[in-house]
């Protein structure tokens, strides 16, 4: 009988331990998927537009650059078509790996020769955002009602060296240019960079012939034939497509002059005052798509070789100047100044107006609050 007894407390004993183990395995359980629940929440939650966010490479390309958006987004979803060119990464990259998606942007890209072609395609409603070097976008912002939205943070001593002056062999130093046929790209800043190195080899402007011409593959064909004696180039593609061109070489670049042109985003301020939240949101995505571009340069290079062509190896040359840091700064507003008036001087623009009235940063302030410095 004691042996029956000692038998039927061991069962319960042995029930009682199996009992424990099952509840701490099922309370294991519960915990891994609330922590499942958790991590889909964060890379398959909804965006501001209630569209599910980037999965797989997508999400984690928006976990690698969320610290970037310091305010929560607001739903505000829309549709735009953005000027761009084949050599800029960061809406492609912004689009293909899903950050406009995060966002609730349905963008489309719509490529042009140059960002000046991009810019004017804003007059005839054929884009709704832009980006370009400062002199164009401050031509735009004198025409009518647009606003500059944000300052690319291009504009760097590194960024500048990379536009290079490739001349004729005969032309050797900045004062053989005088009585030649020289390339600007229409509705650029070329003129204006063209005039300062003039002005640093002692040559009047009425002393060359300036060639409009639409782009850059133009002004190859241009230099290899001889209908032109020089032209500025950017672009490590173009630049080593230059380079092949016989009786031809590099002179000089940007960098040793005294311009540093940088680059702004310029929209209707019909779209800023319909979708305040949703310019904000596209900001952020243009953000984090640039953190990403810098946090995977091969990537990047492996996008804009599927969407455009372009050379890897050329891509990832380019980005450590191409990449975009957004915000604006003092320093930002007064190299703009100085242009403004250098354009009004020359009657680029005809009509002199206030430039600080032209600076839409209430959206830019939502995105990247700490890289808006302008005022403070």
């Amino acid at each position: 009988m004691r042996t029956i007894i000692h038998r039927i407390r061991i069962a319960r004993q042995t029930r009682s331990i199996f009992g424990m183990l099952t509840a701490v395995a099922l309370f294991a359980v519960i915990l891994t998927a609330c922590g499942g629940n958790n991590n889909n929440n964060n890379n398959n939650s909804t965006s501001p537009s209630g569209s599910a966010s980037p999965s797989a490479g997508s999400s984690d390309a928006a976990q690698t650059a969320g610290a970037s958006s310091p305010a929560p987004a607001a739903n505000d979803p829309i549709k735009v078509k953005i000027a761009d060119i084949v050599s800029n990464p960061v809406f492609r990259v912004a689009k293909n790996k899903g950050f406009f998606d995060k966002y609730g942007i349905d963008a489309d890209i719509v490529t042009f020769a140059t960002p000046a072609e991009g810019i004017n395609s804003l007059f005839i409603k054929q884009t709704d955002l832009a980006w370009g070097a400062d002199f164009p976008i401050l031509n735009a912002v004198s025409k009518g009602d647009y606003s500059i939205i944000a300052a690319t943070g291009t504009n760097t001593d590194a960024a500048a060296a990379q536009w290079k002056l490739f001349a004729q062999d005969d032309i050797q130093q900045g004062a053989d240019l005088k009585g030649k046929k020289l390339s600007t790209l229409r509705g650029t800043f070329l003129p204006y960079l063209w005039d300062e190195y003039f002005k640093a080899n002692g040559i009047a402007v009425k002393d060359t012939e300036q060639i409009g011409q639409g782009g850059l593959d133009e002004a190859y064909i241009a230099l290899q034939k001889g209908q032109i004696d020089a032209t500025w180039v950017t672009g490590a593609a173009l630049i080593a497509k230059f380079q092949t061109i016989e009786g031809a070489h590099e002179l000089t670049d940007m960098s040793k002059t005294p311009v540093r042109i940088g680059g702004d985003v310029i929209a209707p301020n019909s779209l800023l005052e319909a979708h305040p939240a949703g310019v904000a949101n596209f900001l952020r995505a243009v953000e984090e798509a640039s953190q990403y571009i810098a946090a995977n340069p091969e990537e990047t290079a492996d996008i804009m070789f599927a969407e455009v062509k372009q050379p890897k190896d050329a891509t990832l040359r380019d980005l450590s100047t191409v990449n975009w840091a957004i915000g604006f700064s003092q320093e930002s507003f007064e190299s703009l100044s100085g242009q403004k008036q250098y354009m009004v001087d020359n009657g680029i623009i005809e009509k002199d107006f206030d430039l600080a009235s032209k600076l839409g940063l209430d959206s830019l302030k939502q995105a990247v609050p700490d890289r808006v410095t302008y005022g403070q």
